[in-house]
């Protein structure tokens, strides 16, 4: 099973990912950064878990589109 992720990362991940669909990859380093720039997130932990989904929709979409 995985893990179970709060209802705000989901939707403020998805909400990203439509807004800017060409700026996140499936790199989590890299995302973690570019959060940075395209929010305001003042929890180390809650941005890393942003990413971390983010990256996990990144990773998911690219696989659809193959």
């Amino acid at each position: 099973m995985g893990k179970v992720r709060p209802v705000f990362i989901k939707k403020v991940s998805k909400e990203l990912v439509e807004k800017y669909p060409d700026v996140f990859s499936v790199d989590f380093e890299e995302n973690k950064k570019l959060l940075q720039k395209y929010t305001v997130i003042q929890s180390k932990l809650v941005r890393n878990r942003v990413a971390g989904y983010l990256t996990h929709l990144m990773k998911n979409w690219k696989e659809k589109i193959e």
